[in-house]
Parts: structure tokens; sequence; C-alpha cells
């Protein structure tokens, strides 16, 4: 069996890939894994578990809580509820970890499952590899150690999850955000009900849009990953910005006045800036990842702030963050952590923390991000190839070379294989568009080639 556990969870098609039985076996391999790792030291376990709106999110949750009880922990049933919800409450409830469902920016048929330890953290990769061969041995013949009578877990909806999530967001934040006019674009995700709340009892005048999730239509045309929408309403509305997030809103992504797509590197530059100006940006430094814009790292540079690159995943610029105690990291794609007030990537927080910047200095957005300019890149992702041999394929190293060659100090290269979809990334900076769009173009015919 290959290793299920991606950069973000367990994620695929649900009903086949991600199934029922599939859903509570590994809550059950997790549940003897903490238990084993000594993370329930001796007491009844408690957890916390959380989804998004998908409509497979309903059997896989039961399936979930099932397989948890089974095991003889105690379940808190929060419903839907953002990814970075669902870690806040795990810390906050004192629980012994937590539960997601949720396949965060996938289409609807698509679901995931993802794991938080104890104060709402990801589980490290030596812990989810425990899980994976615990669940490996149920499945092949190793019977489960089952508690019976009393033993076995009990179930019960904890409804004030929502507010205790909003007035956490509500007082992190450094000033209020009255006057400003603000377009949400939820996805239809499970941020619908936490973030317009959120921004409306801070002081914002709000305008949603994808905030009417039916299970199905969760990330269809809308959200960050779709953001026509949002520019069109931020211009037609004659808003400040807008905000956009994903299914799970553990990202966001903004859209200026004018609107101008603000990537999540602008965002980090303007937080970086506003959190130096108060004081708690750590080590003066900020985390990104090897996809950060060449801007963003010309910008830090230029303002004495240092950057730190990581492997692209959120997990990975945590790790960075915890081990050398930075406050702020982050990546492109929207996924910012603020180390002080979530252990995850929090889509509505960051979006809030921008509004605050933006009402605190009464500069615009588009100002704010003007700190940073970006230089063109292109990313092409490459469907339906083989994404376990980019490292080794000598075709393709070979024209990674003469790209590489041909963009100069003025660009790079840059091939992934997605920890979460069988596809690979393939990214080309450079000065001029045109030209890392014709570079992007040729490599992509080549991974095709070598990997398909």
């Amino acid at each position: 069996m290959g290793r299920l556990f991606g950069t973000d969870g367990v994620r695929g098609v649900a009903n086949v890939d991600l199934t029922a039985e599939l859903a509570l076996g590994l809550s059950v391999a997790a549940a003897h894994v903490l238990a084993e790792a000594g993370t329930f030291e001796g007491h009844r376990p408690k957890a916390v578990v959380g989804r998004d709106p998908r409509a497979s999110g309903e059997f896989l949750e039961a399936a979930v809580v099932a397989g948890l009880a089974s095991a003889g922990v105690d379940v808190l049933r929060v419903g839907v509820l953002p990814t970075p919800a669902v870690a806040y409450l795990t810390g906050a409830l004192g629980a012994d970890f937590g539960v997601m469902l949720s396949a965060s920016h996938n289409a609807m048929p698509d679901n995931g499952i993802k794991f938080f330890a104890r104060g709402g953290h990801k589980l490290a990769d030596e812990l989810e590899d425990r899980v994976e061969t615990v669940y490996d041995q149920h499945r092949t013949g190793e019977p489960w150690e089952r508690p019976t009578g009393a033993g076995v877990g009990r179930v019960r909806t904890y409804d004030q999850g929502f507010d205790q999530y909003v007035a956490h967001l509500i007082g992190v934040l450094p000033n209020r955000l009255d006057g400003l006019k603000v377009v949400l674009d939820e996805a239809h995700g499970a941020a619908s009900r936490v973030s317009p709340e959120a921004f409306t009892r801070a002081g914002a005048e709000v305008i949603t849009l994808g905030a009417e999730p039916d299970g199905l239509n969760i990330n269809d045309g809308c959200g960050s990953t779709h953001l026509e929408l949002i520019k069109a309403a931020v211009v037609e509305h004659g808003a400040d910005f807008g905000i956009a997030h994903d299914g799970d809103a553990d990202r966001c992504l903004a859209v200026d006045a004018s609107g101008d797509e603000v990537d999540g590197d602008q965002i980090l530059a303007v937080l970086a800036l506003a959190m130096r100006e108060a004081g708690t940006l750590r080590g003066n430094t900020v985390v990104g990842t090897v996809m950060s814009n060449l801007g963003f790292k010309m910008a830090m540079e230029r303002e004495g702030i240092a950057l730190v690159q990581t492997a692209v995943g959120d997990r990975y610029v945590l790790e960075a963050m915890k081990e050398h105690g930075y406050a702020l990291g982050g990546e492109q794609s929207g996924h910012v952590i603020v180390l002080d007030h979530a252990t995850t990537g929090d889509g509505t927080l960051t979006g809030l923390m921008l509004a605050a910047r933006v009402a605190a200095t009464g500069r615009t957005l588009a100002d704010l991000a003007g700190v940073m300019v970006r230089l063109p890149q292109v990313l092409v992702n490459v469907p339906d190839v083989d994404r376990s041999r980019v490292a080794t394929s000598a075709e393709l190293r070979a024209a990674v070379n003469e790209a590489e060659s041909e963009l100069g100090s003025t660009g790079r290269v840059l091939l992934r294989p997605s920890g979460t979809e069988p596809l690979v990334r393939v990214m080309v900076e450079a000065a001029d568009i045109d030209q890392a769009r014709t570079v992007a173009a040729r490599l992509a015919d080549v991974v095709k080639s070598a990997l398909g």
C-alpha cells in the first residue's frame, strides 16, 4: 500500500479512495497510536471532530465518530467549521486530538481527513507513518483491542464552538474595522457563517458571496481558486477590498479596490511590516517556501527582514517557525500562519489582520501591497503523470538545466510533485512574462513525455 498521508492529510474521491471503512479504520488507528505515544497520559481521551459542508462529510463524520468512540475516545462534534477552528478548539478545550474532514480547495467529489495532536498541531510525519502502519496491520488481520461497557467513548454535540472561535478571532485584532466595506467570498465552504460574522462584529460593512453551501457547491466557480466573481463584486460595490477563502478556510487571497489580486506573498509582506512595527515579528524574520516570488524576497531584503524558505506545504513552514520561534510564515497560495494566535493557516484570521492594517494606517490595500513587486510567475499543472519520478528523470533534468541557462540570474524553474493530487506543478519565474510562459509550456510538454 502506498503512503496514504500527503502534505495535508489523506485525500481522495469520497466513497472511492476515501471510504467510510478507511475513515473509521484511520480514526481507530490514530487513537491507538496516540495512546501508545503517551498522549493520553492515563486519562480518558477526548477528541474534537469537525467538517466542511461537503455532502460526503456527513457519512465520513459518522464513520470517524464511530471509530473513535469504539476505541474508547469521547467525541465532541463541533459540526461545520473551518479547519483552523477545529485546531483552535482542540487546544482551547483541552482535547487530546482533533479530526477535520475536508478536501480544502479540491472539487466537491473529493474529501479528506486530517488529524491534529494535542494543542491543535498537525501530527508529525513519524506519527502519521505509525497511524498508517497500525491501520494496515488491522486491515490485514491483526485485531484491535476494543473496550466494552463503560470503556467505550461517549459522543455529544458541542454547539458553543462557533461563538468561541469567533470571539477568539475578534480578541486578537489590534484595532476595529469601522468604516471599511469588505467583500467576502466564502467558497460555499466551512467559513460561510464564521467569516461574515467575525468581520461584522469587528465593525466592517460586509458583502458576502459564496455563503450558501448546499453540500454540493463548495469551491464551485468561487472562492480563492476562482477570483473572477470577487474581483467584479469589489469594483461593483465600491468596496475597499475583498477576501476570498478556500473550502476549509485555512487560507485566503485578497483583491484590492481596483479588482487586482493580492496574493499570499503580498499579504505576508504587509503583515511582516505591521508586526515589525508592533514589535511582534520575532527574530525580524518571516518564513516562506521555495515557491515564494523573487519579488517578495527582494522586498524583505530591502526592508531588512530575513526570509527563511522551506519546502512547499504549510506543515514545513510551521515546523521551521516552531523550531526557531518565528511568529509569521506562509505560502504564496494564501496559507498564512500567525503563530501567536493560530497553530495552522487561518484564512479568516489573516483577512481580519490585513483589514486591521488597512484600517489602522488609512492606506489602501494596493498601496500597502506595493511594498513588493511580483515578478512574472507562470504555474502549469500537468495531470496524469508519474509524479514519483520527477527527481530521477534524466530527460527532465536536462530540460530544466537548459531552461535555467536560458533564464539566467533573472529567473528560476521549480518542478514539484503535488502532495495532494496526481499531478506535477511546473513553475517558471522570469523578468518577462512571455518568456516565462514559453519556458513553462516547453517544460510541461517534457513532463508529459518523460513521466506520462
